[in-house]
């Protein structure tokens, strides 16, 4: 069995991560919990086992076959070269090697072949690309898509365990009619309220995050130069990332042969009447790409275009599980580099 590290483990994700391996039953050898020298020392619970939490280092990772790593950027590109410099595969949930192409940018369900090139860093995509490149995927077995518009309504637990203390602490000031405290975390007020900044603004007045959809969603399907265009909003809600998407197909499509195709695709699931829509509490605890309200776009004529709305738990899918199921393509296909597992 594989040895294991996680660097980030006292984190929300990490705390996901532990859960969603159980639950999975994913082969681990040695465990070990690695964060910053100030959460060091934590116990966290794995398979009815405490395990203390050891201060990240070069000693911490040696003898890992796989190192899972959901902290910052600056932590990935710290520690990800030595990973791989070790013989070890590190899978990243951060942004910093997404775009490097080098690296390859996986949903299984999706480019899982892609695994066959990795030189031992893998990267997972952003929370609200992977629903994207999913649905996408699947529907160009009927026609390519030629323009693609999303529009994101995502939780704060994207933004980390303080964005959550923020969120709650401004909803119990509002309810005890007590100061609202100041955002730290965001721009501005977040209960009771939307944000229309996702990340921070970047070229031509897009967010990062924007750029990340775009980019990372080009990369995956391997079309490099299919439009995409997205407004990512923060909302007031805890877990679940949903989005509203249109497409633009090359040719005429049937509705009935889109939902068809979406029903039979692995890691989707999608309703048929209009009225059992999916919501962040449907996709809260589970894998599964939740669809519906599915329509056409009709200001595209010759019915070539579509718009449908979507869910996912965007520390499960979007960060956890998929790394987990890359872990497990990696097993499968026999693409570990050490000699552990």
């Amino acid at each position: 069995m594989p040895n294991i590290a996680i660097i980030g483990a006292t984190g929300a994700v990490g705390d996901v991560f532990l859960r969603v391996a159980e639950e999975r039953n994913f082969p681990v050898g040695d465990l070990k919990l690695l964060a910053t020298a100030r959460s060091a020392g934590k116990t966290l619970k794995f398979k009815n086992k405490n395990i203390i939490v050891e201060e990240v280092s070069k000693a911490s990772l040696e003898n890992s076959d796989i190192v899972f790593c959901s902290a910052t950027s600056e932590a990935s590109k710290e520690w990800g070269p030595l990973i791989r410099e070790m013989g070890s595969v590190m899978i990243d949930d951060g942004s910093a090697f997404r775009m490097d192409r080098t690296v390859p940018l996986v949903v299984p369900e999706v480019n899982a072949a892609d695994l066959s090139w990795h030189e031992g860093i893998i990267s997972i995509p952003n929370c609200t690309t992977t629903p994207l490149a999913l649905a996408l995927h699947s529907m160009r077995s009927i026609s390519e898509p030629i323009k693609v518009t999303a529009s994101t309504y995502q939780a704060v637990t994207g933004s980390g365990t303080a964005a959550v203390l923020e969120l709650t602490g401004q909803l119990e000031a509002l309810t005890q009619e007590k100061v609202i405290p100041q955002p730290t975390v965001y721009p501005q007020q977040i209960a009771m309220n939307v944000l229309p900044q996702v990340d921070e603004f970047d070229e031509g007045n897009y967010t990062k995050e924007e750029l990340k959809m775009r980019n990372e969603t080009r990369k995956i399907l391997h079309l490099p130069d299919l439009p995409i265009t997205a407004t990512c909003v923060r909302v007031p809600t805890m877990i679940g990332h949903a989005e509203t998407i249109h497409v633009e197909f090359q040719e005429s499509v049937d509705l009935q042969e889109i939902f068809s195709t979406l029903s039979r695709q692995e890691g989707i699931s999608i309703s048929e009447s209009p009225h059992e829509y999916p919501t962040p509490l449907t996709a809260e605890g589970n894998d599964l790409t939740h669809i519906g309200r599915l329509r056409r776009d009709e200001t595209v004529e010759d019915n070539k275009g579509i718009v449908f709305w979507c869910v996912s738990d965007n520390l499960r899918k979007g960060a956890a599980t998929n790394a987990l199921q890359i872990a497990e393509e990696l097993l499968k296909r026999n693409l570990l580099r050490g000699n552990n597992a």
